[in-house]
């Protein structure tokens, strides 16, 4: 896969004369790649988050989005439509009081023509499950409902990377996986890059790679299976282990060869029957 973000020797702070948020941060994002930035608040995760669209731009270094620098600031909307940013709160996304007009908002001030929005709201809508919530008015949908719109204003624009910055820390476990595993659909669908931010290594689990932040630097870099045999090191972190991978440790230590790359309860299961 060829580079869509390359992030060189980053650095960042958001006050003159302060320590640095971002610390000589260098990272490549892949087209179609699934990447989940790791780490508790304040590790920096978001911040960098924020540079991979130009929200934020580095005091030193540079980040090339689809070989634009992100300091250009004449090329910075087209950097800003290749990769769209789903927040923490939806409703600080939504801004029209019905769903289709929310999803059609950014295209109509890019100057689209009017068939193109309606094609375009209509995909974006079918994308994320809610074709048939069309007409209701944001405020009387779920959050997973309204974090399902602020998604579909997002890939309304047919972004090459949806970046998911902590979009599930507002919902219930139920809604959390079902963010999620959307988010996966839209890479696997659409061959969609995407970066979720997350303090959850439940998220985490079925990531192509995962980059774990402390203190404004990339300290871990790896798939899942890599990182979460350091079960000691993610605990330093003050991240809380999922029940299965706690589980999958005890049973090696009971003497049951289970696979690192074993981060389910279904795989784990399957462990054990096999052995």
């Amino acid at each position: 896969m060829t580079t869509l973000i390359d992030i060189q020797h980053a650095c960042y702070s958001y006050r003159q004369g302060e320590a640095l948020t971002l610390e000589d941060i260098s990272l490549c994002i892949a087209r179609g790649e699934y990447l989940v930035l790791l780490g508790h608040n304040g590790s920096g995760k978001s911040t960098l988050a924020r540079h991979c669209n130009a929200l934020l731009v580095p005091d030193a270094g540079r980040v090339l989005v689809d070989g634009i620098d992100t300091r250009d600031e004449v090329k910075r909307q087209r950097v800003r439509d290749c990769v769209g940013m789903i927040f923490q709160n939806p409703d600080n996304q939504i801004i029209a009081t019905i769903v289709e007009d929310d999803v059609s908002w950014s295209l109509a001030v890019r100057g689209m023509r009017l068939p193109e929005i309606q094609e375009r709201v209509a995909w974006a809508l079918n994308a994320v499950g809610i074709s048939h919530l069309a007409n209701r008015p944001p405020q009387k949908l779920s959050g997973g409902q309204r974090q399902r719109l602020a998604i579909a204003g997002v890939l309304a624009l047919r972004p090459q990377c949806i970046i998911a910055d902590e979009a599930t820390s507002m919902l219930d476990p139920l809604s959390r996986r079902e963010i999620t595993n959307l988010l996966h659909q839209l890479r696997q669908t659409y061959q969609i890059a995407v970066i979720q931010v997350t303090h959850l290594l439940e998220e985490a689990i079925l990531a192509d790679r995962v980059v774990v932040m402390e203190r404004g630097r990339i300290i871990q870099e790896g798939t899942p299976a890599m990182i979460f045999r350091d079960l000691d090191m993610l605990r330093a972190l003050k991240l809380a282990i999922p029940e299965p991978l706690e589980f999958a440790h005890r049973l090696r230590g009971l003497g049951y060869p289970i696979s690192p790359e074993a981060l389910t309860l279904e795989a784990i299961a399957r462990e054990v029957a096999g052995v």
